[in-house]
């Protein structure tokens, strides 16, 4: 029977694996106890985002440095094993400018629907991740829909603030969105349209051979920006999802509501209230401020899967002081009930700006200078999960009786136990994890992040 296998990253040496000591008789009270009889929700799958600028990036990198890092990203068993992963529907704001897929005024019929802007940026950058995941599953969410369907007439929602470093985007004061209301035209005429538009951009992707899984109807919808953006109050979503759900189930693609940027679960519950959206309503996107009402979105709504839609982007420094955050952060959606858990940007070029003037972190930064690349600490620790666990696994919940509250434990469909562990300390740390009736005992290196993988049998309960 083959012995538990440990990986270890410090910020000094990444990715060490070794045997783990031998799961032992508990001679005293251990630090952590996993509830291995009491497994919580399914988890889908992790990812991140195509993004127009992520495809830019890799473009200075030769085919086959290009190839290899897809490989490592998405092929199963090899790296990181990505198998869920979002795309914009449109321009957003990591693309390299705006853009729609109709911006024909008062084009209802979408006579002018055109999706070939895709063909030289997501639709090359998703084929190549097919091609080391070909079941790589697509979800997809707009930023803006086409401007002539918004009142304000423009694809943004907020004025540049220079301090911050956004460009100009050519709004007017008098064009300013408001959280809290509608922006979109939400006149039966606009929202049939709009869901039809919806339709043709699943259909094209598929006659692309890219299948599209699920959509959300808007990003962020609580916050007009810079970028491209667009508020709905949860009557105008409701609103759209009725005729948003007939179009996709013609197309068997899942409709969730988001993505949800507030702690207020109840703009969500909202939407839900209305019966005709709700019986097309199978899940929810959380991100950023979300994350304050994923626990309330789990317990009141139970019937619904949760996706940790768009992890918080950093700085564009891609420090370790970062990825300690993000693994903040997924513990949190983790043990509150996440199905699926995405990262944002892919690949950026040094300094990670966008084309609003933002600039964030990615799993992968591109030189432009030397055209090299390097994996970020962020992709490191989000590997340290994503590569270990599969989908069909199984959140097992834990306790903690001497105060080490730093941990993630998985269940995989196989039977095998995922635990993943953070060190925050400067100094090493022993800790003791009982799993079924066996102890887990590791002395955790300075400022590190572990993760055990126990074959199944090895911990008898």
């Amino acid at each position: 029977m083959s012995v538990p296998v440990w990986t270890v990253t410090t910020p000094d040496a990444a990715w060490r694996t070794t045997p783990a000591p031998a799961l032992a008789a508990p001679t005293a009270m251990p630090d952590v106890i996993v509830s291995i009889d009491d497994p919580q929700q399914e988890i889908e799958g992790f990812g991140a985002c195509f993004n127009e600028l992520g495809w830019q990036a890799l473009g200075l990198l030769s085919d086959g440095e290009r190839s290899g890092i897809l490989r490592e990203l998405f092929a199963p068993g090899v790296g990181a094993s990505f198998g869920l992963c979002r795309m914009p529907v449109g321009a957003n704001d990591f693309s390299l400018d705006w853009y729609s897929y109709d911006e024909t005024p008062g084009d209802l019929a979408l006579e002018h629907f055109d999706l070939s802007h895709d063909d030289d940026t997501l639709v090359p950058f998703i084929r190549a991740a097919r091609t080391h995941r070909p079941d790589l599953r697509l979800w997809a969410s707009p930023w803006s829909p086409p401007s002539w369907m918004k009142r304000n007439g423009h694809y943004a929602g907020a004025l540049p603030q220079p301090l911050f470093g956004h460009v100009d985007n050519g709004l007017r004061p008098d064009q300013v969105g408001t959280e809290g209301t509608d922006m979109f035209r939400t006149d039966e005429d606009h929202l049939a349209a709009y869901a039809a538009y919806f339709g043709k951009f699943v259909d094209a992707y598929a006659d692309r051979g890219i299948p599209i899984s699920m959509v959300m109807p808007q990003n962020e919808f609580n916050s007009p920006q810079v970028f491209p953006s667009c508020t709905w109050t949860p009557a105008g979503l409701a609103a759209f999802v009725r005729h948003l759900g007939p179009q996709m189930a013609a197309r068997d693609v899942e409709v969730f509501v988001g993505t949800l940027e507030r702690a207020d679960d109840r703009l969500v519950g909202d939407v839900l209230a209305d019966e005709e959206a709700s019986a097309v309503v199978s899940g929810v996107g959380v991100q950023w401020a979300g994350k304050g009402a994923v626990a309330a979105l789990h317990r009141l709504h139970p019937e619904l899967r949760i996706y940790q839609s768009e992890q918080e982007c950093g700085d564009g420094r891609n420090d370790w002081r970062q990825a300690r955050y993000a693994w903040r952060l997924m513990k949190h959606f983790l043990s509150n009930g996440a199905n699926a858990y995405q990262y944002w940007n892919i690949a950026l070029q040094e300094g990670g700006r966008s084309r609003w003037g933002w600039t964030q972190n990615s799993l992968v930064v591109v030189d432009p200078v030397t055209r090299t690349f390097r994996y970020t600490p962020d992709y490191l620790v989000l590997k340290h999960v994503s590569a270990f666990v599969a989908p069909g696994a199984r959140v097992l919940p834990t306790w903690c009786v001497a105060g080490h509250d730093n941990q993630l434990v998985f269940r995989n469909p196989d039977g095998s136990i995922v635990v993943v562990l953070h060190n925050e300390l400067a100094e090493p740390l022993p800790i003791s994890v009982l799993v079924g009736e066996r102890v887990l005992a590791l002395e955790l290196p300075a400022a590190s992040f572990s993760t055990v993988v126990i074959p199944s049998g090895k911990e008898p309960s």
